[in-house]
């Protein structure tokens, strides 16, 4: 059963946490993961009801089995076993995860992206309440921008003569370019004309500060909702739909790649086996 440490700081393992997360930001993790990693760290603890030095191996098996019973993905028991390999290897140190006897990784669902038709898209954003929640869909979809980036996105990193976007600091700190449309592109125009923005292309309306992740989900959501869409969509359904459609336009695998921004080739492979122009050559058999 979860323990009942204190939050405030008497907490045993302050000094210790202190450092850790100091050797984060040296890292240059994000501050997401920064706040993932010390909260798996301290909520193990408490599940254990140890300190920091008192902890062993069968601890660690029993909170990942536990967080596995209450329905926890893999993604979430690899981030956590991830966050407590860092912190008592190099933190500590001890010796749990040696290859000797040491915690197997679970291996992640192979779950294959869920993709929407163009004309589901162009149902979304012609379902959208006003100009500003039409663009952030398309900007999602056109670009295949994750939503994070889209709260980050600066007017001043549109290019409109060379119709592309510099994602500044995406996802493990990289910059790179990503293209986007010229009815987007008309689209931009007319809606800096109208909400003036002054640094971030989708500011809050209450203050000058960016709309957070969460708005611009709901935003995603509810365009599928009112567009009649009964897949599952968020943000990121977009941007695995900009992948699909640009394979299944020709493009290059290297170039999607390097548009999406990821770090490995295989992991926009994927969208090899979602893609539908393949089939189009095998012949109905009703």
């Amino acid at each position: 059963m979860p323990g009942n440490y204190p939050r405030d700081n008497s907490f045993p393992s302050r000094n210790s946490f202190i450092k850790f997360e100091q050797l984060l930001k040296i890292r240059n993790f994000s501050p997401k993961t920064i706040k993932l990693y010390l909260y798996y760290n301290k909520e193990f603890l408490r599940f254990a009801s140890k300190f920091s030095d008192d902890v062993c191996e069968q601890d660690i098996k029993d909170y990942l089995a536990y967080l596995l019973s209450t329905g926890r993905s893999t993604s979430t028991l690899n981030i956590a076993l991830s966050a407590l390999r860092l912190y008592y290897e190099e933190v500590l140190p001890r010796k749990f995860f040696s290859s000797d006897f040491g915690i197997k990784r679970p291996k992640k669902e192979k779950q294959l992206p869920t993709v929407l038709a163009k004309e589901e898209i162009i149902s979304m954003i012609q379902a959208a309440h006003n100009i500003k929640h039409k663009l952030a869909i398309q900007i999602l979809y056109a670009s295949g921008l994750r939503v994070s980036e889209l709260r980050n996105l600066e007017i001043n990193q549109i290019d409109f003569n060379r119709k592309t976007i510099f994602i500044k600091a995406g996802k493990g700190k990289k910059d790179r370019i990503t293209v986007i449309s010229e009815i987007v592109l008309i689209n931009v125009n007319k809606y800096i004309q109208e909400y003036k923005p002054l640094r971030w292309l989708f500011e809050s309306p209450r203050d000058d500060q960016r709309m957070s992740v969460r708005t611009l989900q709901k935003i995603v959501e509810e365009g599928a909702e009112r567009a009649g869409i009964k897949k599952k969509v968020s943000a990121h359904t977009l941007r695995h739909s900009f992948a699909t459609h640009q394979l299944e336009n020709g493009v290059n695998l290297r170039y999607i790649q390097s548009m999406l921004g990821h770090a490995r080739l295989e992991t926009t492979q994927v969208y090899t086996k979602v893609a539908v122009n393949k089939f189009n050559e095998i012949e109905d058999l009703l």
